[in-house]
Formats: structure tokens, sequence, C-alpha cells
């Protein structure tokens, strides 16, 4: 708890120093796009608050390093292995100038890094004789760069709304940190809970108002933390499945994955060119939007606010089973069919217009 604390203090700390010195830097900082298809802020907002979470990381490391603790090797470690994924995500930010396929293969960069750094590797997937493949180095290897790589690139695809990916990887950590402290592995347990503190200290000031966004410097490393401390609990604890962490990211991982069949096999488009139709831009134009209605710069904030406790609820959904019965593969496997079937009936409800009642906001409430 400790760790959390000291996290969030130093992430809240420099996130009110990056707002209030916005004047200074928000040339290059800001995110001045007010009109693009996946944008929903009213005003140009600093977009590095990444970096806050960063500093709690760091701040965390540094206490280590003074109590001279036995976590501390490791978990400086995995601070260098996720450099390359921050940095790049970082310098976008900053210059507009790092596309998404350099951003992709800098994260693979940092999960090349933590497989030979801290041995966080899949070398299972629980799956009869393709098990047998990931013996294999450069078959286990591969595999992990691309998954890794591709949660980190998904919190960055849900990224959208005030609060919306901070929470939901905030959820994800707690169920890391949880079944790592049942297990008694120290370096995750603080790994984990100090991410929580980053996260908790950039929430302060991005939810409900926006005054900073996470930016791809942060989503990307708050979702490479999310992928790699899940492959280490895997890689240093055979009693886990697979499909515990699997559950744990379902929503960003399925949105995805989603997303991609979308653009590729049904608009025939690149699946890395951008549009408004993810599940939570839906919720933000077709149920939120639709009934607070006003369109100005207030509202537009408010709305903004509004949908991302939807998409919470529906992360919690495969948490929460996911923490109950991580020794049950089976049982969390039924649980990541029942989340794919909910949410692919959710979105045709939405697309068509369908809304579920439960989702109408009243206006006048």
């Amino acid at each position: 708890m400790l760790y959390l604390v000291l996290a969030f203090l130093t992430s809240a700390i420099v996130t009110m120093l990056v707002i209030h010195f916005d004047h200074l830097h928000g040339h290059i900082s800001g995110d001045h796009d007010l009109g693009g298809v996946q944008k929903f802020h009213a005003y140009s907002v600093p977009r590095i608050g990444g970096l806050s979470i960063m500093m709690g990381m760091l701040a965390v490391l540094l206490a280590g390093a003074i109590k001279e603790t036995l976590w501390f090797t490791s978990f400086a470690l995995l601070i260098v292995a996720s450099l390359p994924a921050f940095l790049g995500g970082l310098i976008e930010d900053l210059t507009k100038k790092v596309g998404v396929l350099m951003r992709l293969s800098l994260t693979m960069l940092a999960a090349l890094l933590g497989y030979f750094l801290l041995g966080a590797g899949i070398v299972r997937l629980d799956v009869p004789y393709i098990d047998l493949l990931m013996q294999f180095t450069v078959v286990s290897l591969f595999f992990t760069m691309f998954a890794v790589a591709g949660v980190a690139n998904a919190f960055n695809i849900i990224d959208g709304f005030n609060g919306l990916s901070a929470v939901v990887a905030m959820m994800i950590f707690a169920g890391l940190a949880y079944v790592s402290f049942v297990l008694g592995d120290w370096l995750l347990v603080i790994a984990n809970m100090g991410m929580i503190g980053g996260c908790m200290g950039f929430l302060l000031w991005n939810y409900p108002r926006g005054l900073i966004f996470l930016g791809d410097g942060g989503a990307y490393f708050v979702g490479f933390m999310v992928a790699e401390l899940s492959v280490l609990l895997m890689a240093r604890h055979s009693s886990v499945s697979i499909w515990f962490p699997f559950l744990l990211c379902i929503y960003p991982v399925f949105e995805t994955l989603f997303t991609i069949y979308r653009r590729k096999f049904v608009k025939g488009v690149s699946p890395g060119l951008p549009d408004g139709i993810h599940l939570h831009t839906l919720i933000y134009r077709r149920v939120v939007r639709l009934q607070l209605g006003e369109d100005t710069a207030r509202y537009k904030v408010q709305r903004n606010a509004l949908t991302a406790p939807y998409l919470w609820l529906l992360s919690s959904l495969a948490a929460i089973p996911a923490v109950i019965f991580w020794e049950s593969p089976y049982i969390l496997l039924g649980f990541v069919l029942l989340f794919v079937v909910s949410y692919i009936l959710l979105y045709k409800m939405i697309i068509n217009f369908k809304i579920p009642q439960w989702m109408v906001i009243n206006k006048d409430s």
C-alpha cells in the first residue's frame, strides 16, 4: 500500500504541474485536433499524461533502491524494458511523426527486452500440441512480442474518453495484484500496485473534466505494463492459466480484434484506418449524446464523462469472475465466450438503434 500511495502522490503532483505549465509546452504537447473522427473533447488539452504514470513508477523504483529491496533489480529491468513502448508513444505525442507501425515495432522491441531481461515469455497456451511448439524459443518469442504489442495497441484504441482506459487498466492491475499476492510474488504485487497508484494520480485530473489525456505514450506504457505483468505472472507461476489474464483483458483485446474484423472483412479497408464506430464511440453518439442533446462545450465535456462508466461496467463483468475463478481454466474460458457473445449482441443492438432500456439516461433526472 505504501508504494501505491507513493506512486499516486507522485503522479498526481506531476500531472498538476503539467497542467499548470501548459502555457509553456502546450504548443507541442497539446491535442489541438478537435474535429477528428475520434475526437470528443471541446478544448486543446495536454496529451502527455503518460509521463505522470511513468514518474510514479520511477518514484517506486527510487524507494526500492533506498530500502535495498530484493525486488529492486527486477523492477528496474521492467522499467528499462518498457522504455521503447513509452518513449515511442511520447515522441508521437510531441511531434505527431511516429506512425502506428513504428509504435508497434517499438512495443515489440520492449517485449523482446522483457523476454531476455526478465524471462517474460509466453511458453504455453494450455492447448495440447500447440504447447509443444511454444517450447521453441523463436516461436515463444514471436508470440510474446505479438501478444504484448497487441495488448498495448488495444489500450491505445480504447483510449477515447475521459477515464476509460485508465480505470479499465486499474481493474486489470488490481486483479493481477490480488493473484500475485495469493502466490506470494512481491515483485508483481508492487509493480501492479505502483501502476494502480500512477493511474489514480493521473485520473484525479483526467476524470471527469479531461484536463489532461494519457496520449500515445501513456496508452502504450499502460498497455505494455498490463501485458508484461500478465506474461510475467504466467511465466513465474505455472499454476496460472493463460485464460486468467486473457479474461481480465478481454474488453480492450476483443475491441481490437472486432475492429480489425469490421474494417478488413466488412468494410474492406485497412485495419489501421481510424473510424467512429467503436463500441465506446457508438455509446457516446447513440446513447449519451442523443439523451443529453445539447452540443455546447459544456455538454460535450459532460457527455464525454458519462460515456466511460458504461465501459467500466462492461469490463468489470469480465474482471470480477476472472479474479474469483482464477484457478479454474474451463470456467474462465466459459466467461470469455460469454463476454464475446454479449459484446457482439450489445454492439448489434446499438448499431441498429435498438438501445437497451437500461442504458438510457433520463435527461431530467
